[in-house]
């Protein structure tokens, strides 16, 4: 595969980050304790359509346990799915400083797993993946139906999260920082711009100023329920990023409901969370998502859609890697800011919104704070 589209940035991958988002670098602190973390990697190309998302795992670091392994997941064209398991934790490798990780199955299996050159990548790993702030790369094949997916793509990160031009914050806010709320979740960049290709079973798919998105997530615990819904490539606005999220995480010894929404808008983050604002939902099991804030300032209504039977993906349990969420990359998104005096700021639209519903089994509607 020719690296054309991506070794022209070899400058903006090696360059350090002029800003980095907190709980970017491994949380693993060597326990045994349960432990897995995940990261997720989107790119959007809407000229074709389509939506890319790179889903990226790791359980049981400390190696020899029942769940001790790592997994690269792809939710790729027209929403369909491959999976691959990487069962030796020795040949993971994640910084604790900054985002940067990788996982390889080798010929050479002398080489310590870290960062490569794109070039040597290609060369060296015969599957696996690396990931930093700006850089995704990878090959995945099913050893069955010899599917398959290779992608190497730059980023160029826009928004974090927070003011674009001011530090970033973490999502759950400081108290993220503490032993107290379990799982975390953090919005690394909320928009960023790609530019690479990516090879679907010899589909190929080159792009430049494609919309980018990623997150990532770890703790000892299990969220029972949560639901998802994530954009930033709409119709009206070029410069507009927005995740949205509900769950009942651990607290202690109790659970309880959360819930946050997040728009980026030309350099400045709208934010909607319950230390600031009244939030509802009404979330079906399928097919209908309906949230909205408000707060002194702003209020914002959020409608996503789907008629798409959607993609089910694995997900972190306390039993492993589970197919315990249901995705769709191609919603129907509608949104609206408004003022406090009911003026609308902006509205907007995407037929390539993300919804998902994971956790319990779904057999009502999720509805909250109505």
């Amino acid at each position: 595969m020719k690296f054309e589209n991506c070794l022209f940035l070899r400058d903006l991958w090696e360059r350090k980050q002029l800003w980095k988002t907190p709980h970017s670098g491994y949380h693993w602190d060597g326990s045994s304790r349960r432990f897995f973390e995940g990261w997720y990697y989107r790119v959007t190309l809407p000229h074709s359509n389509q939506s890319f998302a790179f889903m990226y795992s790791m359980d049981d670091p400390i190696g020899n346990q029942y769940h001790s392994g790592g997994a690269a997941q792809v939710l790729g064209a027209n929403e369909s799915y491959l999976y691959r398991i990487f069962p030796n934790v020795k040949t993971f490798w994640a910084s604790q400083k900054q985002l940067a990780l990788c996982h390889w199955q080798l010929e050479n299996f002398n080489l310590k797993p870290h960062i490569l050159e794109p070039i040597l990548f290609e060369e060296t790993v015969k599957e696996g993946y690396q990931a930093t702030a700006t850089l995704n790369q990878g090959y995945i094949e099913d050893p069955v139906t010899k599917n398959y997916c290779r992608w190497c793509y730059t980023i160029k990160p826009i928004d974090g999260w927070g003011h674009r031009f001011s530090p970033q914050e973490a999502t759950a806010g400081w108290l993220s920082f503490l032993p107290i709320f379990d799982p975390g979740w953090q919005v690394l960049m909320a928009h960023g711009w790609a530019r690479g290709y990516i090879d679907w079973n010899g589909n190929i798919y080159e792009f430049e100023n494609a919309p980018a998105y990623s997150e990532k997530n770890w703790g000892h615990s299990f969220p029972n329920k949560w639901f998802w819904i994530n954009c930033n490539s709409f119709k009206e606005e070029s410069d507009l990023s927005l995740t949205a999220a509900g769950g009942i995480r651990q607290v202690f010894n109790w659970q309880e409901s959360v819930g946050i929404i997040g728009l980026h808008y030309q350099g400045k983050l709208y934010q909607f969370a319950r230390e600031n604002s009244q939030l509802s939902w009404h979330i079906k099991p399928w097919g209908s998502w309906i949230m909205q804030g408000k707060n002194s300032d702003f209020a914002i209504k959020i409608e996503g859609k789907t008629k798409s039977i959607g993609t089910y993906v694995r997900v972190p349990t306390a039993d492993g890697l589970q197919f315990l969420c249901r995705d769709t990359v191609q919603g129907t998104l509608k949104i609206e800011l408004q003022n406090n005096k009911g003026k609308t700021i902006f509205k907007a639209t995407s037929s390539l919104g993300g919804l998902e519903i994971g956790g319990s089994p779904w057999h009502k509607d999720w509805i909250y704070g109505k």
